[in-house]
C-alpha cells in the first residue's frame, strides 16, 4: 500500500472531486483527479488507483440516475467511446500521459473560446451526429489514459441543452460502461497489483460521499447555473491539463 502522506494529501481531494463530477455537477472537474494524484505518483499508477474507486462511484451514480438517461443518445456515443478505449489500449506507452493531457487541455480551451465569443443561437440546430462519434471516441481514449474523458464528450453534449438530470444520467451510464471496459486492459498492462488495489481500498469510503453530494446538488440547481458551473469546470480543467502538457 502507498504510505506516503503527500500522496494522501492530494488523493483525498482528488477522490472527492471525482465523486462530485460523477454526478454531473461540475463534471469538467473530474479530469483533474488523476493530475492531482500525479503530483505524488506516476500517472499510470494514479489511474490504476482511481479505477476501483470509479467502479464504486459508477454504482452509486447508476442507482440514483438509471431511469433518466437518453437512450438514443447513448446508442450513438457508447460504441465510439469503447472504440476510444481500444485505441488507448493499443497506443499505451507510445504517447506520454502529459502529451495527452496537453492535447485535451488545448482542445477544451478552444471549444470554450468558440462558445464564449461565438455563442450558438437559440434556434441553432443540434451539432451533427458525426461530431458526437468523434467526441465520444476521443473521450474513450483520454478516459483510458488518464480518466479525463469529461471535456471531450462535453464538446458534443453541452450544445444539446439537455436538462441537468438527463445530461448527468447519460454521462453516468456512458462512463460506467467505459470504466468497466478498462479492467482487462489495465490488468494486462500490469497496472492492477496489490499496492494499487490496497491503496484504493483505503480511499474507498470517500467514493460515495462525493457522488451523494453531487446528486443532491444536480437535482436542485437551476439549469442556467448548472451549465455555467460546468463551463467553469471545463475552463479550470483545460488550463490545468494544458499546463501539465507544457511544463
Amino acid at each position: 500500500m502507498i504510505t506516503d502522506p503527500n500522496f494522501y494529501a492530494v488523493a483525498v481531494p482528488a477522490v472527492l472531486l471525482m465523486g462530485i463530477s460523477k454526478s454531473g455537477f461540475g463534471a469538467g472537474f473530474g479530469a483533474l483527479a488523476v493530475p492531482l494524484m500525479a503530483l505524488a505518483v506516476p500517472v499510470p499508477q494514479a489511474a490504476a488507483v482511481m479505477l476501483p474507486l470509479l467502479a464504486i462511484m459508477d454504482g452509486f451514480g447508476l442507482k440514483a440516475l438509471w431511469r433518466e438517461f437518453d437512450r438514443p443518445l447513448l446508442k450513438l456515443l457508447l460504441p465510439a467511446g469503447l472504440l476510444g478505449t481500444l485505441i488507448g489500449t493499443l497506443s499505451f506507452g507510445l504517447l506520454q500521459p502529459k502529451t495527452v493531457a496537453g492535447i485535451v487541455g488545448a482542445i477544451t480551451l478552444v471549444f470554450l473560446a468558440i462558445r464564449t465569443f461565438f455563442p450558438p443561437r437559440a434556434d441553432a440546430p443540434p451539432p451533427p451526429r458525426a461530431l458526437g462519434v468523434m467526441a465520444a471516441t476521443v473521450s474513450g481514449f483520454t478516459s483510458f489514459v488518464a480518466h479525463a474523458g469529461g471535456p471531450p464528450i462535453g464538446f458534443y453534449l453541452l450544445p444539446l441543452k439537455l436538462t441537468p438530470i438527463r445530461f448527468t444520467a447519460t454521462l453516468a451510464v456512458f462512463f460506467a460502461a467505459i470504466n468497466t471496459s478498462k479492467w482487462i486492459p489495465y490488468a494486462a498492462l500490469g497496472l492492477i497489483d496489490g499496492t494499487n488495489m490496497l491503496t484504493s481500498l483505503v480511499l474507498a469510503p470517500l467514493a460515495p460521499i462525493g457522488v451523494w453530494v453531487g446528486v443532491r446538488l444536480v437535482r436542485v440547481i437551476p439549469q442556467a447555473l448548472f451549465y455555467r458551473l460546468f463551463s467553469v469546470g471545463m475552463l479550470l480543467t483545460g488550463l490545468k491539463l494544458l499546463w501539465d502538457g507544457l511544463r
